[in-house]
C-alpha cells in the first residue's frame, strides 16, 4: 500500500508505548482463556484510531470499529450503527447507533462520544485530506443519544465505504488515558514491549460474540526467515496478511512440509508508477514499451511462485466500474525494441543502453531496501528490460526516505501498489490529485493531468450512475492508454498455521486479521 499522510515521532511514540506499558495490569478478567501467538514485524504503535505510520492498520481494526462494516462478499453491513437513512439530495446520513455498547474503558459509546470522535478528523482535515470524505463533510450532528448526523458539502457517492475503512474515522472512547487505547472493538491492548511484543486481550465490554481465545500475543519478529522458524520451533501458530510476512518460496515450502496453508481472493493489484514529468519515461513511447517488454508471467512464477495471478490494468475487473473491456498491453519485446527505434531511441553499434540526443535510457527505480520481495521483482526488471536497450538504476531506500521521494516525485519508476478493497477504485483515485502521493507526481507529466483530475471530482461526487461509470471508463482509459502504471500481478495474502489453530480466515481487506473468528483446536 502506498504510502497515506500523517506519520507520528517516534519520541511521541516511544513516550506512549512507557505508558501502556505502565498500565498493562488490564483486567484479568478479560484474560481468561487460551491465547493465540501472532507476529509482526514491528510494534502496534500507539494505537491512535486517527492515526497512520506507526500506528498498524491491523491492530487498530481489533481495537476500533466502524458504523458499517465492509465485508468479503463486497457489501456493506451495519455494525455499530443499526440502520441508516441518506437524504433524497445525497448530503444528509442519519445513522441510527447500536443501544448499549460500551468502550473498553466503560464509558458508552453514543452520538456525543462519535461527534467528537469525528469532530476531531475535521479539526485536522489538512491531515485526512487524501480522504475525500474528510473533506467533503461539512459538520456533523448529535440530536438524540442514539442518533448521529453526517452533513456534506455535496452529494459524495462513496460516503460509506469510507466509514468502513480502518482509519481515521473509527472511534475512540473520549474518556480514554493517555497511553491507554479504548476502542469497542472485541480487544484491547494489555501490554506492550518496544521491540519485543503487543499483548491484547478480550475487552469485557465487547457487545458482540465472545472471541474464543482470551489474548492475542503479536511477537515483534522483523525478519521473514526468523518468523518462518519461529512458526516451525512452536514458538508463533499463525502468520498471516499481504505485506511480506514470509516470502512466497518459504510460504511454498512450509506448504511442502505439510503446514495449513491458504490464500485469500486477489485483494489489490501490485504495480509500478512512472514519471510523466522527468526523464526518459516522460516519453509515452518509453511507458509503453516497459509494458510489452515485462514478461509478467516469468515473473510470477519465478518470483511468486504463481501464488498470485497475473495484473494487466490498474485495478482487477472485480472491483466496481473497473471491468471496462481495457486491452492488455502484449509481451511482446521485439514491438516495444521496433517501438523505441520509431521514437527515437536508437541502440549505437556496439551499446548496450539506447539514447536519443545524447540522452541515455536510463530510469532510476526507487524501491523499499527492507523488503526482499521488491528488491527481487527490481532486479528481475532491471534484467528483462537489458535485453531492449534500457538501462534500469535501482535504488534501495529506507522507508522515511521513500515516502519523501513519492511526495517530491524524485523516482523514475517506484512501487505504487494499490490500496484493495474498500478503498478501490474511489479512495485511490481520489488520491491522485493530491501531491503527497506517487501517483499525482507520476501523472503530472500529462497534458491530460487538470482534466483527470476535474473528471475524478466529478465521479465522487456523482449521484447518476450512468455518468459515474462513464467518467470512470474515462479516467482508468486515459492512464491505461498513457501507460502510467506497469501492473505486474493481484495481490493475495497468504496463511500458514499450525494445527494448534482452527477456523482461520481472511479478512475483508488487506489490512485486518480477524483473531475474534479463529478458536483453539479441539482434541479428536
Amino acid at each position: 500500500m502506498k504510502q497515506q499522510p500523517g506519520k507520528r515521532k517516534p519520541a511521541l511514540w516511544g513516550l506512549l508505548l512507557l505508558a501502556a506499558c505502565a498500565a498493562a495490569p488490564a483486567s484479568r478478567a478479560a484474560e481468561q482463556g487460551p491465547q493465540l501467538v501472532y507476529s509482526w514485524p514491528v510494534n502496534a504503535g500507539p494505537l491512535d484510531p486517527r492515526g497512520y505510520s506507526p500506528n498498524q492498520m491491523y491492530a487498530q481494526a481489533m481495537v476500533y470499529e466502524p458504523l458499517v462494516r465492509y465485508t468479503a462478499a463486497g457489501t456493506l453491513e451495519p455494525w455499530l450503527a443499526e440502520a441508516w437513512q441518506v437524504s433524497d439530495d445525497g448530503k444528509t446520513y442519519t445513522f441510527t447507533l447500536r443501544d448499549g455498547v460500551r468502550f473498553s474503558d466503560g464509558t458508552p459509546f453514543d452520538a456525543p462520544a462519535a461527534k467528537a470522535n469525528l469532530d476531531a478528523v475535521l479539526a485536522n482535515t489538512q491531515r485526512h485530506r487524501w480522504m475525500e470524505l474528510v473533506t467533503t463533510l461539512d459538520h456533523v450532528e448529535a440530536p438524540e443519544r442514539l442518533t448521529l448526523r453526517l452533513v456534506l458539502k455535496h452529494p459524495y457517492y462513496p460516503t460509506l465505504m469510507e466509514l468502513a475503512q480502518v482509519r481515521p474515522l473509527r472511534f475512540a472512547s473520549p474518556q480514554a488515558k493517555p497511553g491507554q487505547p479504548a476502542g469497542t472493538g472485541p480487544w484491547m491492548r494489555a501490554e506492550s514491549r518496544l521491540g519485543e511484543y503487543d499483548r491484547f486481550v478480550r475487552n469485557p465490554q465487547y457487545w458482540g460474540p465472545k472471541p474464543a481465545y482470551g489474548e492475542v500475543m503479536v511477537k515483534v519478529i522483523p525478519d521473514p526467515n526468523s518468523r518462518a522458524l519461529a512458526l516451525q520451533a512452536g514458538e508463533v501458530e499463525l502468520i498471516q496478511g499481504a505485506a511480506g510476512e514470509i516470502t512466497a518460496g518459504t510460504f511454498v515450502r512450509l506448504r511442502d512440509q505439510g503446514y495449513a496453508t491458504a490464500l485469500s481472493a486477489p485483494l489489490a493489484t501490485r504495480t509500478l508508477a512512472m514519471n510523466t514529468g522527468r526523464g526518459a519515461t516522460r516519453d509515452l513511447a518509453v511507458r509503453q514499451a516497459i509494458n510489452e517488454a515485462v514478461d509478467k508471467q516469468a515473473i510470477i512464477d519465478k518470483i511468486l511462485y504463481g501464488l498470485e495471478p497475473r495484473a494487466d490494468t490498474l485495478f482487477a475487473s472485480n472491483m466496481p466500474y473497473a471491468d471496462i473491456g481495457l486491452k492488455p498491453y502484449p509481451y511482446d519485446p521485439a514491438r516495444a525494441a521496433h517501438a523505441l527505434d520509431a521514437a527515437g531511441w536508437t541502440l549505437a553499434p556496439g551499446a548496450s543502453v539506447r539514447s536519443k540526443g545524447g540522452e541515455p535510457l536510463a530510469i532510476e527505480l526507487v524501491f523499499l531496501g527492507t523488503s526482499a520481495l521488491q528488491k527481487s521483482l527490481a532486479e528481475v526488471l532491471q534484467g528483462e528490460l537489458a535485453k531492449i536497450g534500457i538501462h534500469i538504476d535501482l535504488r534501495a531506500v529506507e522507508e522515511g526516505a521513500l515516502v519523501r521521494r513519492q511526495r517530491d516525485g524524485d523516482f523514475g519508476m517506484i512501487f505504487a501498489d494499490t490500496w484493495g478493497a474498500p478503498y478501490d477504485p474511489h479512495s485511490f483515485v481520489s488520491s491522485m490529485r493530491y501531491a503527497g502521493h506517487a501517483d499525482y507526481m507520476a501523472q503530472r507529466g500529462l497534458a491530460i493531468k487538470d482534466e483527470l483530475d476535474k473528471r475524478i471530482g466529478q465521479v465522487l461526487a456523482s449521484t447518476d450512475e450512468q455518468q459515474r461509470a462513464e467518467q470512470y471508463r474515462f479516467i482508468l482509459t486515459t492512464l491505461h492508454e498513457q501507460a502510467v502504471y506497469l501492473p505486474i500481478s493481484h495481490l493475495t495474502a497468504i496463511s500458514v498455521r499450525r494445527d494448534s489453530v482452527a477456523k482461520v480466515q481472511f479478512g475483508s481487506t488487506l489490512f485486518d486479521v480477524p483473531f475474534e473468528t479463529m478458536t483453539p483446536k479441539q482434541g479428536d
